[in-house]
């Protein structure tokens, strides 16, 4: 019988607050997660890294991503052609799609589908803009590390829900988003039957919140981000205020993107998957819900993944929607 072949896998999604870390052992079908880390991030991100790889011993190479202004995501039709013949073809093509010029990023492409009609296929064009990729790989060279693979945050999490819920069968033949609210940015994502279609970075985000909330009551950053996670009764007005008008921006932002899918596809978007650390803040769930009227769940990126022994469930469950990013670069093979 041949034996399924085995890989080590470390995804890292560093934050604006933290670097999160993900170790799996991954095979053709099946991963299981051997450790997750997290580490508070510093103005030098070699010392953070050096600490986390003290920790895991055997740590070597990493799966990293990119996301807002530092990546681009393009869906488009393009003439029908196989792999190598469209990854010529951007070298001459891309400029159409991104503002970048063709020497300031690296370009990489997929097929997603390849029988639309008219003898056209659906392409997703990525690029990472070079300078901010040699700034973070010199940081990950000084901590003794190397880069496996670069990604992008919201191609990470589709290929991490994909892992976990490509069976569900109320899924199939619908229109679900995935919602991460992270710090600095939210990614937004639509598939439909688990292909993307859509995926944008929306600045409103964890740190907008904190930022408003520490202005309006005269507080620091650090005491304003304790208190989303724990609110105040004495001070509960002003963060009701304040989470409002937050969600009431956000809300805007991902209407604008449903409405635009939605007028150029069939499906309506049947679900909402939200994660992150801002989708930890109370009540944000169900106040997005009620705004744009449709079920939100969070979701679990690791539903489908076997624990190792060592493994703390319940430490993990409580912050697993920090990790989606992470779980979806250590499933990259």
């Amino acid at each position: 019988m041949k034996k399924t072949k085995e890989a080590i896998n470390y995804g890292i999604d560093i934050g604006t607050h933290s670097v999160k870390l993900v170790k799996l052992k991954v095979s053709e079908e099946k991963a299981e997660l051997l450790a997750f880390d997290a580490e508070p991030l510093q103005l030098d991100l070699s010392v953070v890294l050096k600490k986390i790889r003290e920790r895991h011993t055997g740590m070597d190479a990493l799966n990293i991503a990119a996301s807002g202004q530092s990546s681009v995501i393009r869906y488009i039709d393009f003439p029908h052609m196989n792999i190598a013949e469209l990854k010529q073809a951007l070298k001459f093509e891309a400029q159409k799609y991104i503002t970048f010029l063709n020497n300031e990023v690296n370009l990489d492409a997929a097929i997603l589908k390849d029988n639309l009609p008219d003898n056209k296929m659906f392409v997703l064009l990525a690029a990472v803009k070079k300078d901010w990729l040699g700034l973070r790989m010199r940081s990950i060279e000084a901590a003794g590390l190397r880069v496996s693979t670069v990604d992008i945050d919201s191609l990470a999490l589709v290929n991490a829900f994909n892992f976990n819920y490509a069976s569900d069968e109320q899924l199939k033949n619908k229109a679900i988003a995935l919602l991460n609210i992270g710090a600095a940015v939210t990614n937004l994502s639509i598939l439909d039957g688990g292909i993307p279609q859509l995926s944008r970075d929306i600045q409103t985000a964890g740190n907008t919140f904190t930022q408003k909330l520490a202005d309006l009551l005269h507080i620091d950053s650090k005491a304003a981000e304790a208190l989303k996670l724990v609110p105040d009764p004495a001070n509960e007005a002003k963060m009701t205020a304040v989470r409002e008008s937050l969600i009431a921006n956000l809300f805007a932002e991902v209407r604008t993107s449903f409405d635009y899918y939605e007028s150029q596809h069939p499906l309506s978007i049947a679900k909402i998957f939200l994660s992150g650390g801002g989708s930890k803040f109370p009540g944000i769930k169900d106040a997005l819900a009620g705004f744009l009227g449709t079920e939100i769940e969070p979701w679990d990126p690791f539903k489908n993944i076997t624990l190792a022994p060592n493994i703390n469930a319940e430490k993990l469950k409580d912050f697993a929607p920090q990790l989606a990013v992470a779980a979806g670069l250590a499933l990259r093979r």
